[in-house]
């Protein structure tokens, strides 16, 4: 019955913790362009550079 006394509050904050890096990922726009890094992959840098 101890253990579980530890583990709730533990299991609760840990829960916060990644609620909280969630939502700061989501106010500093890590999740704005995501159909750019997908058609990012596609680009041919040899030809942005200008070599043939």
């Amino acid at each position: 019955m101890t253990g579980l006394s530890f583990l709730i509050p533990v299991a609760l904050f840990l829960g916060l913790l990644g609620l909280a890096a969630f939502f700061w990922s989501m106010r500093s726009g890590q999740y704005d362009d995501l159909d750019g890094a997908a058609n990012r992959i596609l680009i041919d840098d040899d030809e942005e550079k200008g070599t043939p």
